[in-house]
């Protein structure tokens, strides 16, 4: 996600927020005492302090959602790097962020534990190298 996205969605954010602080203010102080619901000030203050720790929350949460590369598939997985998991002679078990995979070695066997790197993808497995 780009930097100028991510400050775009922050002043968004605050702007937002204190929106919502203010409407919690108006109903403090209007909308509650038509009904006689009188409540203190820390109350307020307590609803305004979580609410705005929420925001915070929130906003770190999406951002770090939205800065994930989603896995399109495997042609998105090819350059990437990884790891046998067992030997490929030639075809075995690769690990590649955190996940396994099936995989054909295209130069020979691949020892457990090797660093692959994808070089494309046949039907549902992947076909790895040696990294060098």
């Amino acid at each position: 996600m780009n930097k100028n996205l991510t400050w775009t969605r922050l002043i968004l954010a605050v702007i937002s927020t204190s929106l919502e602080e203010v409407g919690l203010w108006a109903i403090w102080r209007w909308l509650l005492p038509e009904f006689g619901i009188i409540l203190p000030v820390w109350v307020l203050i307590t609803i305004m302090v979580a609410w705005a720790v929420f925001g915070t929350w929130l906003f770190i949460f999406t951002t770090w959602a939205l800065k994930k590369q989603a896995t399109a598939g495997l042609p998105s997985m090819v350059g990437t790097a990884g790891k046998a998991s067992g030997a490929l002679a030639p075809e075995g078990m690769v690990k590649i962020r955190g996940e396994l995979w099936g995989a054909t070695s295209e130069e020979g066997d691949i020892a457990d534990g090797e660093k692959i790197i994808v070089t494309g993808e046949d039907g549902l497995k992947l076909m790895v190298r040696k990294k060098k």
